[in-house]
């Protein structure tokens, strides 16, 4: 046996596109990922990409309805979650594929969804994935009930951050690929 080493991974790209996402959170979302994209296209070979927007339900689009077609609804990240899941199930399997998850929300969930994506997360997703970062684009300076829920994961390659205007992108990122190359 020979070890066989894995050049490609895949980019899941999950948003809020709830109505609380305003135009210029969804360019910090926009910015985030492109940085995030050529992080990994420097490390692999291959790099596909995977576009999830939810509100109440989440779906795969490609990347001009991901970025520019509106929806509304209220915000039920777990759906988006557990579409990233049946999607690797599908396409991406784990010996074939490297596998990293980015998330932007404004954190507005309500009632037991966040607790129920932090469960998720921690237990479905993240043994899955080389790396999962959420990043937040709050209105002030309080956790969202989402971010509270996620501060409590523990694993080294799982981090989140909040990100308000665009000159927070690029320090944050940073950040997270410091914590990223270390795992």
């Amino acid at each position: 046996m020979v070890p066989a080493p894995i050049s490609r991974a895949v980019m899941f790209c999950l948003m809020d596109v709830s109505a609380s996402m305003t135009e210029e959170k969804k360019d910090l979302a926009k910015r985030f990922f492109t940085l995030l994209y050529l992080f990994l296209s420097r490390k692999y070979d291959r790099v596909s990409l995977v576009f999830i927007r939810h509100t109440d339900d989440a779906e795969e689009v490609d990347e001009d309805r991901f970025f520019h077609d509106t929806k509304s609804g209220g915000t039920v990240v777990l759906s988006a979650l557990k579409l990233m899941q049946e999607v690797i199930d599908e396409r991406y399997p784990a010996s074939q594929w490297n596998i990293y998850g980015a998330q932007v929300s404004d954190g507005d969930a309500f009632g037991a969804d966040p607790e129920k994506s932090r469960a998720f997360l921690a237990d479905q997703l993240l043994p899955r994935t080389r790396y999962f970062a959420y990043i937040e684009t709050p209105d002030d300076d309080r956790n969202s009930p989402l971010m509270h829920a996620y501060r409590r994961i523990e694993g080294g390659h799982f981090a989140c951050a909040s990100v308000k205007e665009r000159s927070d992108v690029y320090p944050v990122l940073r950040t997270l690929f410091r914590k990223e190359a270390s795992v």
